[in-house]
């Protein structure tokens, strides 16, 4: 295992009046305010180590993201309660064609999708975000992709979701969803993955590709940054270098 999930993070016209929406309802803090990128982490030192990360972008939203965020649900009074929340820091409800479903479907400000679960067994443990979900016709494979560019095992494959998490068991799910993909969905949100080596990051790029991922030829690259990629499913991630010490 040489590279880690990082962050997840969000393309935003506004990104801290987003970020702080996020860190309001998952009680967490931000930890980076910068013009070109803002960060919201939990504030438990024993969480998993992925944050959310908010990026400047001009465009406007179009289309439903592929990623989105399951948000806990401790018990169906703390759901009503951080739907209540939710609607109060800027949150609207939405219809994606969920039908009569016990989580409830909303979007953040700027119109990103995310779910407010009703308690579950499987997400007892994981803090305020249950699960990253992305969307995939192939959740075996795309798991499999995943499970070597974030280093976590593969622990929960069915034909509907696949699942892997942190080996430790702290942190969020990352859930592959069987779902048919519309071909202009959107990728305003999107996944970022950190070496643990500070070597050549073209060793790291080679056994990504190796693993299935694409190169972004001639895409813009900036600091932190060290590559663009895309997954089996063209799903953009970033190569982030290793932090120094």
């Amino acid at each position: 295992m040489t590279t880690r999930l990082a962050c997840v993070v969000f393309d935003a016209i506004r990104p801290r009046n987003v970020a702080r929406f996020w860190a309001e309802l998952l009680d967490w803090q931000i930890t980076v305010d910068r013009p070109h990128a803002v960060e919201v982490a939990a504030s438990d030192p024993d969480a998993a180590d992925v944050s959310l990360m908010f990026v400047p972008t001009a465009g406007p939203k179009s289309g439903k993201n592929r990623i989105h965020l399951d948000v806990v649900g401790r018990s169906l009074d703390h759901q009503r309660v951080q739907v209540d929340r939710a609607l109060a820091l800027g949150a609207r409800p939405i219809d994606i064609g969920q039908g009569a479903v016990p989580w409830t479907v909303l979007a953040d400000p700027e119109g990103n999708e995310f779910c407010v679960l009703e308690p579950r067994e499987e997400y007892v443990d994981t803090g305020a975000v249950a699960a990253i979900v992305v969307d995939t016709p192939h959740p075996t494979r795309l798991a499999r992709f995943w499970e070597t560019a974030a280093g976590w095992p593969l622990t929960h494959d069915e034909s509907r979701m696949s699942g892997i998490r942190s080996a430790t068991g702290q942190g969020p799910w990352l859930e592959f969803l069987r779902t048919q993909v519309a071909a202009r969905e959107c990728d305003r949100v999107h996944l970022d993955v950190v070496t643990y080596s500070t070597g050549d990051p073209a060793d790291e790029v080679a056994r990504l590709t190796a693993a299935g991922a694409v190169p972004c030829q001639g895409a813009a690259v900036r600091p932190p940054a060290q590559a663009m990629l895309t997954d089996p499913e063209t799903n953009r991630f970033r190569l982030l270098r290793a932090p120094c010490d």
